[in-house]
């Protein structure tokens, strides 16, 4: 029961209306409206995912919301996921809003004349996708009909795979490490509806085998759980509760690259076919942020909080001090509020504290004659009475603790 109970005080909806994250409304069912609050969380995670994927090599793309139905029929979508998609028609023209990001990424790989040289091609993709889900599925942002898939698309040699498989373990290893999360893993074998031969299939599901067993990698077999296109490594991240969370996955791929007749000219100038790898980690950026949102109880790292800072002037001869030291933080690239509201003071910190702003600083006759802070972290006793500068230096070693790009 109190584990129950710790769960609905962490309901990431309700936090994420008490913190003016992000609403759901009723003109979008499933499709989540972001607050500004919201949108710097959203951004930090985006910007930390892009820094991290420049670093390991990754060239970012973006492609089109919206492609012509005949793509979705190539690349098997229209018969394999049917169901879950939008359409649109546009000049006579049947379109299909994009549930995934593959097809598009594939195009950009044949747009021009490939050499084994170039291999690993490696794309990164925060892409915008729809899917159906039906309405009493929906779960704040943990289940949604829109949004941002965080897709890599690799095509490697087939000598490539199990080295490139290993990198990519390692990569998502570290990418969780830093929000404290530990994991699970899973081997996803081939669905019942399935695209391809078997043979392609069983080859497919031994490489990713063989490189969990040499990772040394504890993990379970979930039979049938693949996508229609290859088996796959899932990832499930344990939040502070207990809970498991299905959020990276790693897909090998052999038929995508021959559907669309994929080719690179390799060391013996003739045409091969590259092997395609799809990989996620955050899942989609929407439902890691729901997930952190509980995680964290909305008490989000120095890096990812919304406002950083919070200056509570007593009186309105203090605010103009409060805004002076404002500005001075901003420059140093911190989020900062000034509350000049004309209210008592325990009610001012205690409005910070419910918003669970990480700093604080009073501002009375004191701090504005010896230009200081009397400065608070959340949830804990004062700190004591600091200059400007003090402060800066004790938000920078916070920020280099937990730094994340």
């Amino acid at each position: 029961m109190s584990k129950q109970m710790e769960a609905e005080k962490r309901n990431h909806q309700k936090l994420g209306q008490e913190l003016e994250l992000f609403m759901s409304m009723e003109e979008a069912p499933g499709m989540p409206f972001f607050l500004p609050n919201g949108m710097i969380v959203r951004n930090e995670l985006e910007n930390y995912w892009k820094q991290k994927h420049y670093k390991a090599g990754y060239q970012e793309i973006k492609t089109p919301i919206m492609m012509k139905q005949e793509l979705w029929e190539q690349s098997g979508h229209w018969e394999h996921y049917h169901e879950n998609m939008y359409f649109s028609n546009v000049d006579k023209q049947n379109y299909a809003i994009k549930p995934m990001n593959c097809p598009g990424a594939i195009l950009l790989f044949n747009s021009k004349r490939r050499s084994y040289r170039e291999l690993p091609v490696r794309y990164a993709e925060l892409g915008l996708v729809h899917r159906h889900e039906l309405s009493g599925s929906l779960n704040g942002l943990l289940r949604v009909r829109s949004f941002t898939q965080d897709d890599a698309h690799l095509f490697v040699e087939p000598s490539q795979i199990e080295a490139e498989i290993s990198r990519i373990l390692a990569f998502i290893h570290d990418f969780y490490s830093h929000f404290g999360f530990d994991y699970k893993v899973e081997l996803s074998t081939r669905p019942e509806k399935f695209m391809g031969d078997i043979e392609t299939w069983n080859q497919a599901e031994k490489s990713l085998q063989s490189v969990l067993n040499e990772k040394g990698l504890d993990y379970q077999v979930n039979e049938g759980d693949g996508a229609f296109y290859g088996p796959k490594i899932d990832f499930h991240i344990l939040d502070s509760l207990g809970r498991s969370w299905q959020c990276g996955t790693v897909q090998l791929d052999f038929l995508m690259p021959e559907k669309f007749d994929c080719m690179y000219i390799g060391e013996d100038n003739k045409p091969h076919r590259p092997v395609m790898i799809h990989r996620a980690i955050y899942g989609s950026v929407e439902r890691f942020m729901a997930i952190l949102i509980e995680h964290y109880e909305g008490q989000f790292p120095l890096w990812l909080a919304p406002v950083q800072f919070k200056l509570l002037p007593i009186a309105p001869p203090h605010v103009e001090y409060a805004y002076k030291v404002k500005h001075e933080l901003e420059s140093q690239g911190y989020r900062v509020e000034v509350d000049d509201r004309i209210e008592k003071i325990g009610l001012k910190i205690r409005e910070a504290e419910m918003l669970k702003v990480p700093y604080m600083a009073v501002i009375g006759d004191k701090e504005v004659e010896n230009k200081s802070l009397a400065m608070r972290k959340h949830g804990k006793k004062n700190i004591g009475t600091v200059s400007v500068e003090e402060a800066a230096v004790h938000l920078n070693k916070e920020m280099d603790s937990n730094r994340v790009y």
